[in-house]
């Protein structure tokens, strides 16, 4: 086991799993080395399984072995949540019987042994740590931000009680000052609805944020005056009599279907205006307690900074409203809000408490990296991987691959880009991206329909110069994480005539509202990421080439998956996408292919049955 100062070399492993989006994270003498979930090596779309392949990956990665690590550290703890989960189960015997007897047998099995499992899996003999869940986020939310000292808020489903919780980030410390205990959850409430309308719970919510601004919040007052008693400090208690998520298998009962007129929405059927004012209408609830949460937390810790993180930070939407109208001057919101954060959060407060490091802030510049912290290829293993498979390319130096990429989509081409080392969190931000000409009116309907295969109510984000934010939205700060909704600035936004207002769905998006209309949302708002030069240079010159050509600095940018599978990993993930799909060129770093000039490319069955669509 290696303790700081023994060898002037320290290894932390930080490990979230069990529950869903499983990752794991290194540090090196405190420095984020790598980071992923174990989703994009399994290629199953959130993967609750003990990170194995995410871990061999960041022990790869650093060059080491499980036997030099310092520590391994695991983001919640499993006694204290068992704990609740059985306090739930007696408080309600006997309605929760069933869904005991199918979750026991798994928490004796696995979540209960957790330390068991961590070293038959690493084949590793040190010592093993433990964090409370929200203190993981905090830590995820603030250690590694640009400020000295910041506010903390961390909102989510439940960990082991908590469901939300704030307090405060100095040097290298965090304490939480007070917290929201379950049953009373926001993601939670969020959830319920996601389930209502139709969506998978723990990866559907964003549909319900895209889906809400086709809706009325009609629904508003409905949800205030029986489903929750909320405070004006943001706190609130939630009415049990409409919810199972105590007791049964689902989100919601047959109080709740009364109430909305009607039993949830079957999966993959047609949505209508109900589902739409749904989605409106939780949303706008969800942005309201947010908002009364932040004026809390200002209010008692009299910082002017605060930090986000937890599954409920990932609502960007919400996270917009709190920029625009909300207490602080600045935000910074952890890419990897959600469970897979809390691997890189407990690692972290590993370094800083458990061993009691100092921290090292650069001012304006979070730890992050970009984000860019899973794997990268070299190009001989993505060239010997192509003549594999008979693929037709051409390398290119890096002039060359800029200009012939910034050519294509001024040509109206949809390019998957392979750059560099993968995301870590949900969003694609560059790295394992398709992208897209934002000028394109019919950019979004063909992106949704003929290559995500997904509804084609959803919108895609823009990626834009940093310098050139605010020519275009409604903001003028970096959001380089893709976690901020700002609206479209007025003067690039075109008026919707009369007999256009009336139409639904798909047909809304044929309706062009600004001069970007491939990243303008039915609100004219337009889900951001920022690009500067230091944290994609590749990505920035491809934009600005863009730029040159065509006068405008915003491309589209969407992860480089399907509908129902995890963001592309390697080099045949990603060439697997491309043939599968009306992808129109690939940039595998530094290779370019046109798929008119691939060979056929052959099926084993219908592929899109071996993923579940959500």
């Amino acid at each position: 086991m290696n303790k700081p100062g023994a060898s002037g070399s320290t290894y932390i492993l930080g490990i979230s799993a069990f529950y869903h989006d499983s990752a794991a994270c290194l540090l090196h003498d405190g420095a984020i080395v790598a980071a992923a979930q174990e989703e994009r090596f399994s290629r199953i779309k959130g993967d609750a399984a003990f990170p194995i392949r995410a871990t061999e990956y960041c022990l790869r990665a650093a060059g080491i072995a499980a036997r030099d690590l310092a520590a391994v550290a695991f983001y919640d703890k499993p006694l204290l949540k068992f704990e609740r989960i059985l306090e739930t189960y007696l408080g309600v015997v006997p309605r929760g019987l069933t869904s005991f007897l199918m979750a026991a047998p798994l928490w004796m099995k696995e979540k209960l042994h957790t330390d068991s499992q961590i070293r038959k899996a690493l084949d590793y003999d040190g010592e093993i740590l433990y964090a409370e869940h929200h203190e993981s986020h905090a830590a995820s939310a603030f250690f590694p931000s640009p400020f000295e000292e910041a506010a903390i808020l961390t909102i989510d489903g439940v960990g082991e009680w908590a469901t939300t919780s704030y307090g405060i980030g100095r040097g290298n410390t965090i304490e939480l000052l007070k917290e929201l205990h379950w049953p009373d959850s926001l993601g939670l409430l969020y959830a319920a609805f996601t389930y209502y309308t139709g969506f998978k719970v723990n990866s559907g919510e964003y549909k319900v944020m895209g889906l809400a601004p086709y809706g009325e919040p009609k629904y508003v007052d409905v949800i205030y005056k029986e489903l929750i008693d909320l405070k004006e400090d943001g706190s609130f208690v939630l009415n049990q009599k409409y919810f199972n998520y105590l007791t049964g298998l689902t989100m919601t009962n047959g109080a709740f279907d009364r109430l909305f007129g009607g039993p949830a929405r079957t999966p993959e059927s047609k949505l209508t205006q109900k589902e739409m004012d749904l989605a409106r209408s939780v949303q706008a609830v969800c942005e309201e307690i947010m908002l009364r949460m932040a004026r809390t937390v200002h209010r008692e810790t009299g910082l002017t900074d605060c930090c986000l993180a937890g599954g409920v930070a990932l609502n960007c939407v919400g996270n917009g409203r709190l920029l625009r109208e909300g207490p602080f001057k600045r935000l910074w919101i952890q890419p990897a809000a959600g469970d897979a954060g809390g691997a890189l959060g407990v690692a972290l407060l590993t370094w800083h408490r458990y061993f009691a490091q100092p921290r090292q802030v650069v001012a304006n510049r979070d730890s992050m990296a970009g984000s860019y912290l899973g794997p990268a290829y070299p190009a001989d293993e993505i060239e010997a991987f192509l003549v594999s498979q008979g693929a037709v390319y051409a390398r290119l130096d890096r002039d060359a691959l800029l200009s012939c990429t910034a050519d294509l989509l001024t040509q109206g081409k949809i390019v998957g880009w392979f750059d560099g080392r993968m995301e870590f969190g949900p969003r694609a931000l560059g790295s394992r991206s398709i992208l897209g000409d934002a000028r394109n009116p019919r950019m979004q309907a063909e992106m949704n329909i003929k290559i995500k295969f997904r509804e084609g109510f959803r919108p895609f984000a823009p990626m834009v110069l940093r310098e050139r934010v605010s020519d275009y939205f409604e903001m003028d700060c970096e959001s380089p994480y893709m976690l901020l909704v700002a609206p479209v600035k007025r003067e690039r936004q075109i008026p919707v005539a009369d007999q256009h207002r009336r139409l639904w769905g798909i047909d809304q998006l044929n309706v062009v509202r600004s001069e970007i209309p491939a990243v303008t949302h039915v609100d004219y708002s337009a889900r951001v990421q920022t690009v500067c030069r230091e944290g994609n240079a590749n990505i920035y010159d491809l934009i600005s080439r863009f730029d040159e050509r065509t006068g405008c600095p915003v491309l589209v940018n969407t992860s480089f998956n399907v509908r129902g599978e995890p963001i592309v990993c390697s080099p045949e993930d990603a060439y697997r996408c491309f043939m599968r799909t009306n992808i129109d060129h690939l940039v595998l770093w530094p290779f370019v292919l046109d798929k008119t000039a691939q060979p056929e490319w052959k099926e084993r069955g219908d592929w899109r049955n071996e993923f579940q669509l959500d």
